[in-house]
């Protein structure tokens, strides 16, 4: 990746660029059409590799990484513009692989009703902008209103507002009274969640119903919650012919399925159904690591947020069967954490953002690496494993030749204190700065 070659690329391109725009050998030549940055990298995560590259130039053009050359005995034309991160750890845009970006982390249970949909949308627009000053350039949102992340994310798009690269997938589908529909409200009201669908059938046709209206991914909910009213997080709620039915047509949709899953006997269905990620996976037990190991699933386990539900989450509305509920599997998911990466599943970075406030995200490192997972582990559960999980390792996850850019940097060293990762201080996304 970094050898000669690179370099001589380098020179080549730098070259080309202090003559483009005049004269040379008196040919006629069209003045550069793209911006080239070069970025000087003191320290740069080499995440494929799990190493450390020093003294590192960062050559972009427009959105993408064109060349990547040791700093030195490489020069530097006046015209290329310079951003010196020489003392700054340099990495790739972290990913988060589960969030709600229009929930208010400080509207749980009943205090929930009073939320538009347009309301969580306007909100979503500074929790993108919070998130993505946090470092996290790509997110996947598992779980809307009147698909709203589907908004959020065109709008993004569009350029009518910063925020991260979104995976939307409009509702969460889920039984009738489960943790995807709406149990807060009396029967006279008639309330059924919009992603509620019973039998394969039906299931089937809400994916489709999901893809026509943006949907980049389908999220499903296999088993009870925490945050939900009257079910267990344990008990099983999809079948596993639902599973399979809603596997197969998003699949053949050319989407991707997150199942919501804390349970053992629906995170081993969910597996053998086929979903690309089981998210939480709290009580997940050996035959569920061996299932999840054997397909080659991912696991997407949200273990800082217990610190927000039970510091904060009477404050902020959660329900008194939602608290009771955390206490008791909490700290059981940071145990299977440490079991899951033990048995060798495959584990990328998610953290429930909107269950605690936006921008908190790289919180989670810290627990990462304290129930097993070394800080470059860690890193890459949040870089290029995350972006496998999505389906976008060609264009993002490291520093690479060819990517888009997605760079940020943290003035400290996230392999010595993964904390630092709650500091980013640089943040570009598609070759544009942001911080």
């Amino acid at each position: 990746m970094y050898k000669n070659k690179a370099r001589n690329l380098v020179h080549t391109i730098l070259f080309s660029s202090l003559c483009l725009g005049s004269s040379f050998l008196h040919a006629e030549v069209k003045p550069l059409p793209l911006e080239t940055i070069a970025i000087k990298a003191g320290r740069l995560l080499d995440v494929e590799n799990g190493k450390v590259l020093r003294d590192q130039l960062i050559v972009i053009e427009g959105e993408r990484i064109i060349a990547i050359a040791p700093i030195a005995g490489t020069p530097i034309p006046a015209t290329v513009k310079v951003i010196d991160l020489s003392k700054s750890t340099v990495l790739p845009g972290l990913i988060d692989a589960h969030t709600h970006l229009t929930s208010n982390p400080r509207q749980h249970g009943y205090s929930s009703l009073g939320t538009s949909t347009v309301r969580g949308a306007l909100y979503g627009v500074r929790a993108a902008r919070d998130t993505l000053h946090a470092g996290f350039t790509t997110v996947r949102d598992v779980g809307s209103e009147g698909f709203a992340d589907v908004a959020l994310r065109d709008a993004i798009n569009d350029g009518d507002f910063p925020g991260p690269r979104i995976l939307a997938s409009g509702y969460a589908l889920g039984i009738k009274g489960g943790h995807c529909d709406n149990n807060l409200l009396p029967p006279e009201y008639n309330d059924v969640g919009k992603g509620v669908a019973d039998g394969p059938w039906a299931a089937r046709s809400k994916v489709r119903e999901m893809a026509k209206y943006g949907a980049d991914v389908i999220k499903i909910c296999a088993t009870g919650g925490v945050l939900s009213k009257g079910d267990s997080p344990g008990s099983q709620q999809y079948t596993l012919e639902e599973m399979q039915a809603i596997v197969q047509e998003a699949h053949k949709l050319g989407r991707k399925v997150a199942a919501h899953a804390h349970g053992a006997s629906g995170i081993s269905d969910a597996i053998r159904a086929g979903v690309d990620s089981v998210e939480h996976s709290s009580l997940i037990d050996a035959e569920g690591i061996k299932l999840a190991k054997q397909h080659g699933t991912w696991l997407v386990m949200d273990i800082y947020n217990d610190d927000y539900i039970l510091s904060e989450g009477e404050k902020a509305g959660f329900l008194p069967e939602s608290l009771a509920k955390e206490k008791e599997i909490g700290q059981k998911q940071r145990d299977n954490f440490r079991a899951a990466l033990q048995g060798g599943a495959r584990m990328a970075f998610g953290s429930d953002a909107g269950v605690y406030p936006h921008g908190d995200n790289g919180k989670q490192f810290y627990y990462m690496v304290k129930y097993g997972m070394t800080p470059m582990q860690a890193i890459q559960a949040a870089t290029i494993n995350a972006a496998d999980l999505l389906g976008l390792k060609d264009k993002l996850g490291s520093i690479k030749v060819g990517k888009l850019a997605d760079i940020i940097a943290v003035d400290a060293d996230p392999l010595v204190d993964v904390t630092s990762l709650t500091k980013v201080s640089f943040v570009m996304k598609n070759g544009k700065v942001y911080k």
